[in-house]
């Protein structure tokens, strides 16, 4: 399942927030992605989320496949209004 975001949130998407979303995505078996443009990460990798340099009016997609996909993509979408990083697209 997929479900696509409008980044709003002034500075983008840096170190604290995207160590919330990893932290929050390592909790779930189910294999968590996030894309931006023509990349692809692993939600549950510091690294590859930082390595998206996501800014503010970017577009990303969570893309969730796994047994826990619904839950998964709940808290995700609820930890991202929490952190008032974006709106869904």
């Amino acid at each position: 399942m997929e479900k696509t975001f409008l980044i709003t949130a002034e500075t983008g998407i840096h170190a604290r927030p995207a160590t919330i979303l990893v932290n929050e995505a390592v909790k779930f078996e189910s294999n968590i992605l996030i894309r931006m443009g023509e990349k692809e990460v692993n939600l549950k990798s510091i690294m590859g989320v930082m390595s998206l340099g996501i800014y503010n009016g970017a577009k990303i997609t969570l893309i969730c496949n796994g047994s826990d996909e619904q839950l998964a993509m709940d808290e995700l979408t609820d930890t991202i209004y929490k952190l008032k990083l974006g709106k869904e697209d």
